[in-house]
């Protein structure tokens, strides 16, 4: 007689139960569902560059497409990217890295998945900045690893520094910390003295050093400096959506020592083959986009201009850093004492979309709103206009 099948609950798996939801990318369908309404929106709530990728970018895309054949390439990348990429960080930095170190990925997402997966077993501990991007907390719970916040303190610019790091690291043994430097949502850069003390912390405690440079090549009158000066272990992650405005090509990179080459090079190859070759082609002719990148750089340095000028007239003159990225996050305890309401009421009543501080410091962002002046300038004037009406 057969047995019947056991009866089985509908329920994610624990790993997707302990992801928290992206609020950002919430707020986005929020604006979207308004506007196809038909009522107009000021976009503040993504890290979203307004522009297209540069021109060249685009005809070497175009010129690809053309030929017709969009092929596999080697997990670890087309080799004429990664030995440009290895280029880039001698011109930029005066660093020398072999491009057998470089690998290539599918947006910084896919390397972050990759640096832990290659580094850290199931239980690690891993240090993340508080507030800080929130994918980082998500995707260390979903592969069985413990983001251990490592808060941020206004005498400190909101910077880590290695005080805070042999602190935290006494309370809870540490296998790595992350840092992110200019720092989402804050926009602070992490002084090069500072970061070369946190370096020095993390290998002294044997810490594995993780290094998000996404928005390097973004700040305003400081310098940015690569983790790799100071440690040549570290392991870096960058893309070109940021700088070189290719969010949706999906398309980054890792440095990363040699002796983890290969095992990430065997991740990849089992997770997503390779980085989409139509996008490593493209990103190949983003860097010599010099003049473009230094022209959207200085659109932005117009933006956060005017929200700095603008804000302590409407209540949100208290701020951290914005040394780089494109982000104010802007203290709205003056306004109100739930970020979350403020914000639904922002975009329901003002049509300006911006992100609660929950997303980026689940314990204390909920008195801060993230704002993005990665948009056009038009739209920045527009939203400080909406905001002055509604605040009134």
């Amino acid at each position: 007689m057969t047995r019947p099948i056991p009866f089985r609950t509908a329920g994610p798996s624990h790993r997707a139960a302990r992801v928290a939801p992206f609020l950002a990318m919430d707020v986005m369908s929020a604006a979207a569902a308004r506007e196809q309404r038909g009522e107009g929106v000021v976009h503040m709530e993504v890290g979203q560059p307004s522009g297209p990728a540069p021109r060249a970018v685009i005809a070497a895309a175009q010129a690809a497409l053309a030929d017709g054949r969009l092929p596999y390439t080697q997990a670890l990348g087309l080799p004429a990217l990664r030995e440009r990429i290895a280029q880039h960080y001698a011109e930029t930095y005066g660093v020398r890295v072999p491009a057998s170190r470089i690998v290539v990925t599918t947006g910084s997402s896919a390397g972050f998945i990759l640096a832990f997966l290659s580094q850290f077993d199931a239980g690690a501990h891993v240090a993340v900045p508080q507030p800080g991007y929130p994918a980082y907390r998500s995707i260390l719970n979903a592969l069985d690893l413990v983001p251990a916040p490592l808060t941020l303190r206004a005498e400190d610019r909101f910077a880590p520094t290695g005080e805070g790091l042999r602190a935290l690291h006494a309370r809870n043994p540490l296998s790595g910390i992350l840092v992110m430097s200019p720092a989402n949502p804050s926009g602070t850069v992490i002084e090069p003295e500072r970061l070369g003390d946190l370096c020095a912390t993390a290998r002294d405690l044997n810490i594995r050093f993780i290094s998000d440079e996404i928005y390097h090549g973004l700040s305003y009158g400081v310098p940015t400096e690569t983790a790799l000066r100071y440690d040549d272990e570290a392991v870096i992650i960058n893309s070109f959506s940021k700088t070189w405005s290719m969010t949706g090509w999906r398309i980054g990179w890792m440095v990363v020592p040699e002796w983890l080459v290969r095992p990430i090079e065997r991740l990849a190859q089992n997770l997503y083959i390779s980085a989409p070759y139509l996008s490593q082609v493209a990103a190949l002719a983003a860097f010599d986009a010099v003049e473009e990148i230094a022209e959207t750089r200085a659109g932005y340095a117009a933006n956060r201009a005017l929200l700095l000028d603008a804000f302590p007239g409407l209540g949100l003159g208290r701020t951290h850093p914005a040394d780089g990225a494109f982000y104010l996050y802007a203290d709205v305890s003056g306004l109100t004492n739930d970020a979350s309401a403020f914000c639904r009421r922002m975009l329901d009543e003002a049509g300006v979309a911006a992100t609660p501080g929950l997303d980026f410091d689940p314990v204390d962002g909920g008195h801060h709103v993230r704002f993005s002046f990665a948009g056009s300038h038009g739209d920045c004037r527009e939203a400080v206009e909406r905001l002055q009406t509604w605040l009134r």
